[in-house]
């Protein structure tokens, strides 16, 4: 009889970079860790051993709980989360089987150091249209969904990047930006870990809108579309970002769940007389 309390590598993939995703806490031990430092897409660190101290950030979410290979650190760690009256389930297998299974992981090492409140904060140019909103999308579902972003003057990113510590994307000579004729968009894909076929189909959608390559994609001309329409329609970036992200939630469930589905008006006949 299956546990009420775990969750399977399949479901949880399923679950990852949608709105619904639980937060995704990996307890390994350092030496676990460290000998193999990469993150399930969108999973934070956290001490088993402080759980009474972090629980309760926690609060009006429900959790999945990844320790190496899914026994007592991860169960101890879910059972006191559920004390503290947060639904949480363990990952069957933890870390390992995930890893086994070739599922996407993310490198710790790319990621820019966290606040003290263990957010990963990121500065851009103000006013964006595509990549500056595909990106923030991106980081939120797949690699820290309480990441802070920063949008300010052109001139000013770098600056401020070194200021409040924070990483600068998407301007020139700077790690996460264009390269060549791949979008900022397609880079973090590729350097996060994260090259799926459905991201790898929407990063071709990306870099058709943000490039003026609209031939690459029938949806870019659409998406292209939608976002300079939605940069009229907000003055306050950080409000365009919150739409744009509903906007690229649809864009990703339909690279992994529709993109074989059609929508024509029946042509229904009258019936006789």
């Amino acid at each position: 009889m299956a546990s009420t309390t775990t969750i399977s590598t399949d479901k949880l993939l399923r679950l990852i970079g949608t709105p619904k995703c639980p937060a995704l806490i990996d307890v390994r031990m350092e030496e676990d860790f460290a000998s193999d430092p990469r993150l399930i897409p969108s999973a934070r660190r956290r001490p088993h051993d402080q759980v009474q101290n972090w629980a309760a950030s926690l609060q009006g979410r429900t959790a999945i709980v990844i320790c190496q290979q899914g026994h007592k650190l991860s169960h101890g760690v879910a059972a006191w989360l559920r004390h503290e009256g947060i639904p949480a389930d363990v990952l069957e297998g933890g870390f390992e089987t995930w890893g086994t299974a070739g599922l996407p992981t993310v490198p710790e090492a790319k990621l820019p150091k966290r606040d003290q409140q263990g957010r990963t904060v990121w500065v851009t140019r103000a006013r964006p249209k595509v990549d500056r909103i595909a990106c923030p999308w991106l980081i939120r579902r797949f690699v820290d969904p309480t990441a802070v972003f920063l949008f300010v003057i052109p001139a000013e990113v770098i600056a401020v990047g070194e200021r409040f510590d924070a990483e600068p994307f998407d301007i020139e000579n700077v790690f996460w930006s264009h390269r060549g004729e791949r979008c900022t968009f397609d880079v973090m894909v590729e350097e996060l870990g994260l090259g799926t076929e459905p991201l790898r189909r929407l990063a071709t959608i990306v870099r058709g809108a943000d490039t003026a390559r609209l031939d690459l994609a029938p949806q870019a001309a659409g998406l292209l579309a939608a976002s300079l329409g939605l940069s009229r329609m907000y003055a306050d970036d950080l409000e365009q970002l919150e739409a744009g992200i509903a906007l690229y939630d649809a864009f990703y469930r339909w690279c992994r769940d529709a993109t074989d589905e059609t929508h024509n008006w029946p042509n229904v006949k009258a019936a006789a007389p």
